[in-house]
């Protein structure tokens, strides 16, 4: 069946991308890097636009970039220069186009204020425009030819200033989502279509009619200045289903004959429309086909050869548009090698490669119970077959984190004129994988911090210069790979953190008490609290206290942590560290009592013995080769009931440059580890991240080794209470 929905939903994303190419090239423009064919680029994406929101019947959107694709044609052809102006124009224009066809994608048609900013911008849009002398779609008119005669018995010029198009369109296009008059009610966008015939003579017997499939054909004739180029370009989404011939205006009648012949149809019915349309005269297209009966026995010539030899077409450009053709049809074979796949298919598929996962495990477990060499080995190559099975279904969710860097530039150029500041933004690591998940989820965090850092953090121009440092502030975004897991740091060159005024104002919220004695990091870590803010007043990016609190929860939810360095005068730091999914990992599996725990194959470095009781009783540090190595009991944090054996081991882990030693009972070694959420009754317990069905069957309780290193060394001011402790204190 057909599914116009899906066609149109790919249409939305493909808009939404394009619109992301425009604006990244608009803004290397107003840095100063210009390419003729970064131009051509910026012309054919609102082509592209226009034309498939003209399939769909998207009205707003084509009359608005249609205004907008003019001003990029003059561009184009160098009518006029780009400059900041009409950068910043087209910047607002993409916003409005994006508006529209988000109006669109829901259903609803724009608001008022929404259609008053697009007429606002169209009329800016004009003012890069000539002045029509009728209306602003007027068309040229092509002057009348003086008959004449073909040289070398050629046949005469026609006598009309129109195009003719015949148009086949496939069998299989409404199939595919394609509606044939969309294309035909496009092309009055134009110009005018002043003749046209639907041909039905390929039209099937009712009984093996199929509804779904096209037999139709058209014949019209087309008043438009429109080039050749942009007449094809109507037909660009079909171009590959659907035969599309095109005669020029004023075209010799041998190109007619030759149309005739070429096309399916009975040519004394096609004859027939073109004299109905005005494109040969009676006469004319008698004589001609008698001239062309007496070479046919020659077996006529192909239409790049009549173009070319009759002097419509030289023989350059015909080569140049195979050569084109050729080269377009290289690029839609390498198209074909990617597939695109909803996120909801990959997501069902690694759920299963999860559940396949833990079924493994079990096989496995089971194998090594009966002792069997060849039962073992074969279960053993089954589970290194789906190893590769879960790394290959991973690698398939992993995008580039460039998807979100790429809209800051955006935002920086935007706030930076806003604030009244030189602002420049680096990136780098664009090309980090991670995650799908976690980068459509990064968004939101990443753009409050950048705010925050130009407008906390950035001193302005005057300030900067009085402390020698250059007038333009620096904002950089980086993104690596370390020890598994991916680092994401906001990092800009402003005044720091005032650590007395955060200090101040967190005394006056009652958050901390005078006569606590709080460290730098600590100090630092409260503007994390909910509803803090040290602004004196409050503007459209900050002053609200709604923000910090809500990217550490968003963070902490990704199972990373968030870290702040700041110098004062030198600027600060947001560093963020996160895992790099969040569906399946590599886990080491400890045990205390009869529970069971899971701790991130990558974050665990060694294993220790603890010392014997009495001699790290009451400690919370040991000595690990002259370095001091806090470490938390899990018996005690966790409240297990059973008493600890003589003999106890320390796994040393290691997170964003920070160590930390759990004590537990067993080792139990590696495991893979299919991720599962808590429910919401358990989704505030510190210390868990997640559960996971083990080989046995039982359940294992999967750790937050950022919470615990953070617990351990005490970055959050005290060591993590026990349960009992808790409730004790709250009773």
């Amino acid at each position: 069946m057909m599914n116009i929905d899906a066609a149109r939903n790919t249409f939305f994303e493909e808009a939404q991308e394009l619109l992301r190419q425009m604006e990244e090239i608009l803004l290397a423009f107003e840095a100063g890097i210009q390419d003729g064919e970064a131009v051509n680029a910026l012309f054919r994406a609102a082509h592209t636009i226009k034309g498939s929101a003209g399939l769909f019947g998207f009205e707003e959107v084509v009359g608005f970039t249609h205004v907008v694709e003019s001003v990029l044609d003059r561009l184009r052809s160098s009518a006029i220069d780009i400059g900041d102006e009409l950068v910043g124009l087209l910047l607002d224009s993409g916003d409005h186009i994006g508006t529209l066809v988000s109006a669109a994608a829901s259903g609803s048609p724009p608001d008022e204020a929404a259609l008053a900013r697009g007429g606002t911008l169209i009329v800016r849009l004009r003012t890069f425009l000539p002045r029509p002398t009728e209306t602003p779609l007027a068309r040229e008119v092509l002057p009348e030819p003086e008959p004449a005669l073909a040289a070398s018995g050629g046949g005469p010029l026609g006598g009309v200033d129109t195009w003719h198009l015949s148009l086949r369109f496939g069998a299989d296009v409404l199939r595919m989502g394609m509606d044939p008059l969309a294309f035909i009610r496009y092309l009055t966008t134009l110009g005018d279509i002043v003749h046209l015939e639907t041909l039905c003579e390929a039209l099937p017997p009712l009984e093996d009619f199929d509804p779904e499939a096209c037999h139709l054909g058209f014949e019209l004739d087309l008043r438009s200045a429109a080039s050749r180029q942009e007449i094809e370009a109507v037909f660009e989404f079909v171009q590959d289903d659907a035969q599309i011939r095109i005669v020029a205006p004023y075209a010799k009648t041998e190109e007619y004959i030759a149309l005739i012949h070429a096309l399916p149809e009975d040519p004394a019915r096609l004859g027939e429309i073109l004299v109905a349309g005005g494109a040969l005269t009676r006469r004319e297209l008698e004589l001609a086909l008698m001239a062309q009966a007496q070479t046919a026995e020659a077996g006529g010539r192909r239409l790049g050869e009549i173009l070319s030899d009759s002097g419509a077409v030289s023989a350059p450009v015909v080569d140049a548009a195979l050569d084109k053709q050729k080269r377009g049809e290289e690029r839609r074979a390498a198209e074909t090698r990617s597939v695109k796949v909803p996120a909801d298919k990959l997501d069902r598929l690694i759920d299963l490669v999860g559940e396949l996962v833990i079924a493994g495990a079990g096989t496995q477990l089971l194998a090594g119970r009966t002792r069997q060499g060849e039962l073992i080995e074969s279960a053993s190559q089954v589970t290194r077959l789906v190893e590769e099975v879960r790394d290959a279904a991973l690698r398939l969710r992993m995008v580039q984190i460039g998807e979100v860097f790429g809209r800051f530039p955006r935002v920086v150029r935007d706030v930076s004129r806003e604030l009244g500041k030189d602002i420049e933004l680096k990136l780098s690591g664009a090309e980090t994988e991670l995650d799908k998940s976690m980068v459509e989820r990064l968004g939101d965090p990443l753009m409050h911090l950048l705010r925050n850092a130009m407008d906390h953090g950035l001193e302005p121009a005057a300030e900067r210069l009085v402390r020698g440092k250059p007038a333009r502030g620096t904002v950089s975004l980086a993104a690596r790979h370390e020890s598994g897991s991916i680092v994401i740091e906001v990092q800009d060159d402003g005044r720091g953190l005032d650590r007395e005024r955060i200090l101040k104002k967190a005394i006056e919220k009652g958050l901390v008490q005078e006569s606590q004695s709080l460290g730098d990091t600590e100090i630092d870590r409260l503007i994390l609290q909910p509803g803090f803010s040290t602004a004196e007043r409050v503007t459209n990016l900050s002053g609200r206290g709604v923000g910090m609190d809500v990217v550490k929860a968003s963070i902490e939810a990704l199972r990373g942590s968030i870290e702040i360095n700041s110098r004062p005068g030198e600027g600060t730091c947001m560093r963020l560290t996160l895992p790099l999914t969040l569906a399946i990992i590599d886990g080491f599996l400890v045990g205390v009592g009869g529970a069971h725990f899971v701790l991130p194959l990558e974050m665990v470095v060694e294993c220790i013995e603890l010392p014997a009781a009495g001699e790290a009783d009451g400690r919370e540090y040991l000595d690990l080769r002259g370095r001091v190595l806090p470490f938390l009991r899990l018996r005690e944090l966790f409240e297990v009931p059973q008493s600890a054996p003589r003999r106890q081991n320390v796994v040393v882990v290691q997170y964003g440059g920070r160590r930390a030693g759990l004590a537990v009972d067993s080792l139990m070694g590696e495991c893979q580890t299919v991720i599962k959420p808590l429910g919401v009754l358990f989704e505030k317990l510190r210390g868990i991240s997640g559960s996971t069905v083990l080989a046995s069957g039982e359940v294992g309780l999967i750790l937050d080794v950022p919470q615990l290193i953070q617990a351990a060394t005490g970055r959050e001011g005290r060591p993590l209470e026990s349960a009992a402790r808790q409730r004790a204190i709250q009773s």
